[in-house]
């Protein structure tokens, strides 16, 4: 008896979630990061390896998410994971990836210096340490987050809608999953002030942009994405800031913090308004978005409008 309600709770479960496929993907997602970053709040742990860690492998709440979607929607989890692998994107587009990200860098640098923020060249970090960050970005700092938000959420929203407005959707989305790291003193979003949040997550909505047209322009590939996306993050151990200017005495500098953010951010935001404009919002790339099959789903979309 007990066995065969199990069963008949199973299908109902499966049959629920693909019907309601974007708020199961988020709310497996949302319960499964921020679970892991209650306990790391919750033990105490201050800023060390172990915490960054932990706080990656809460980062994987996204691909799975969408796997939990993809199984219980009878969906094809290789076709999915498969846009991790798709390197085959042309010569160009690799360039871009990893290029653009040091071209933003140099852009906010500039912008920094010329408003009057202090440098200390000296303390530039060794080159080797951004082969290393790029590689951590991409499979633990913050790129395997793509196979969920990128590879998934995103192009089942843009089965319906336009590729700037699935890019905000999935903005505001990504921009709440981190609230747990805002919440805890410990990590480095916790000890910002609210200018400084609010800074973030504009950047965020500007990223989001970016990161569509990474995934739109390269046919669906992850890979390029998340090589993208740890590009960006690893800039801001090279921003040429003095760091003994930016928190003098150990205590933040707020102004100086802030114009340090403002210059990171002000690229991003510059290279989503031209992305926008030369492309359109329809697509927001050079060639029409991949379908729903890159998540290995087939049939039509019949949840958006109810959610």
């Amino acid at each position: 008896m007990a066995e065969s309600a199990r069963h008949t709770r199973q299908p109902a479960v499966r049959s629920w979630i693909d019907r309601h496929r974007l708020a199961s993907f988020l709310a497996i997602t949302y319960a499964f990061t921020w679970t892991i970053q209650a306990i790391v709040a919750a033990s105490g742990m201050g800023p060390s390896w172990t915490q960054s860690i932990l706080i990656g492998f809460g980062g994987f709440g996204p691909p799975i998410g969408a796997a939990v979607v993809i199984h219980a929607s009878g969906g094809d989890l290789r076709t999915w994971i498969g846009q991790f692998f798709h390197w085959r994107i042309g010569a160009r587009w690799w360039a871009i990836a990893l290029g653009l990200p040091l071209a933003i860098l140099a852009a906010g640098s500039l912008l920094f210096v010329a408003l009057g923020g202090p440098v200390d060249l000296g303390s530039f970090p060794f080159v080797g340490i951004y082969f290393f960050a790029l590689a951590w970005g991409t499979i633990w700092g913050g790129g395997q987050e793509d196979l969920g938000w990128r590879g998934f959420m995103l192009p089942l929203l843009q089965d319906r809608y336009s590729a700037l407005v699935s890019s905000l959707v999935v903005g505001v989305a990504w921009a709440g999953w981190h609230l747990p790291l805002f919440l805890n003193a410990t990590t480095t979003h916790g000890g910002w002030p609210l200018s400084q949040q609010l800074l973030w997550v504009v950047s965020i909505l500007a990223g989001s942009i970016l990161w569509t047209w990474m995934y739109n322009s390269t046919g669906g590939s992850v890979l390029a994405v998340a090589v993208f996306h740890a590009g960006v993050n690893a800039m801001g151990i090279f921003h040429p800031a003095d760091t003994e200017a930016l928190a003098p005495g150990g205590v933040p500098d707020q102004w100086l913090n802030l114009l340090a953010e403002v210059t990171g951010a002000v690229p991003l935001v510059v290279l989503a308004v031209l992305i926008v404009a030369v492309y359109g919002a329809a697509t927001l790339s050079p060639r029409d978005p991949p379908g729903r099959e890159m998540v290995g789903l087939d049939g039509p979309e019949r949840n958006i409008e109810r959610e």
